[in-house]
């Protein structure tokens, strides 16, 4: 991998990682359309430890608050009542989910699941599911003159069961072309959360998640030497910075406009990645590692 390739890639990972576009997918494409070599679910993973950095400082009050009352609710039972404490069990209990299938379903991952007519499926699949949420959540928060017609959920409505299929919609992100926080905004708004609330507790959520996943990739990339420490590390810095800049702007999009511009992009997306692997413009394993 080239200093290029890593700059690219890094900018890629951070301006697609907290939109509901799927950042896997657009590094997969990336390095398809380029003539470049897959950069694998390894690099993926260890430049999103980059992007999750980017989580925990625009999110840290927010971050400290949690881990404060999360420890002392261990010590102190009348501290588990408390709304911080009770996020922290809820971050725990919503990373299972893709705990477990991130461990069973890792082959896949790497191998099946980066062909790009799947990738083309998830994007438009989603893309959907998100336009139906965004759809439900609009019509709820305005009525004939800009009125509630229904008060929505907020982070201090989530309960254990709506955590856990927070969790399950994150898992579904192992998919290249889901998109992590398309998945989980998309279930937060089919239950009846704000658009907000979801964005955040979906971003919370994904911080044991990618730094577990960035974590156990590094730990075999060291122990492999398969992989380009110089650019990789570069590229996971690109990643940090392109990535909170987006976190900044996503954040105040979401109060006063609707998904429906990414809804719109995945589907033409999608379909153009169709035609083009139809039209043997491209191969569904371009760029795979001995593909």
């Amino acid at each position: 991998m080239s200093w290029f390739e890593s700059l690219i890639l890094g900018l890629v990972q951070g301006l697609t990682e907290f939109l509901p576009i799927s950042s896997s997918a657009h590094l997969r494409l990336t390095a398809a359309f380029a003539g470049w070599q897959d950069p694998g679910a390894a690099f993926t993973a260890i430049t999103q430890i980059g992007t999750e950095a980017a989580v925990l400082i625009y999110f840290r009050k927010d971050i400290t608050r949690i881990l404060s009352a999360w420890f002392r609710s261990l010590r102190d039972k009348h501290m588990r009542s408390d709304h911080d404490a009770q996020m922290g069990w809820l971050v725990i209990v919503g990373s299972i989910p893709i705990g477990v299938l991130g461990l069973t379903l890792k082959d896949q991952i790497e191998g099946p699941f980066r062909d790009l007519r799947l990738i083309a499926t998830t994007l438009i699949v989603m893309g959907i599911v998100l336009g139906i949420a965004d759809r439900l959540a609009a019509r709820d928060e305005v009525g004939g003159k800009h009125r509630v017609v229904r008060e929505r959920k907020t982070l201090r409505d989530l309960g254990v069961r709506d955590g856990l299929i927070f969790g399950f919609c994150q898992a579904m992100a192992l998919i290249p072309g889901v998109s992590r926080s398309g998945a989980t905004i998309s279930g937060g708004l089919l239950m009846g959360y704000t658009r907000e609330a979801a964005a955040r507790y979906s971003f919370l959520l994904a911080i044991p998640a990618v730094l577990a996943s960035g974590g156990y990739e590094l730990k075999h990339a060291t122990e492999g030497g398969a992989i380009y420490w110089g650019p990789t590390i570069f590229a996971t810095v690109v990643a940090f910075a392109s990535g909170y800049a987006v976190i900044a702007w996503f954040m105040k999009f979401i109060t006063t406009k609707s998904f429906m511009p990414f809804v719109i992009y995945r589907i033409l997306l999608g379909l153009a990645l169709y035609l083009l692997v139809g039209a043997d413009v491209i191969s569904p394993h371009a760029g795979e590692s001995g593909g």
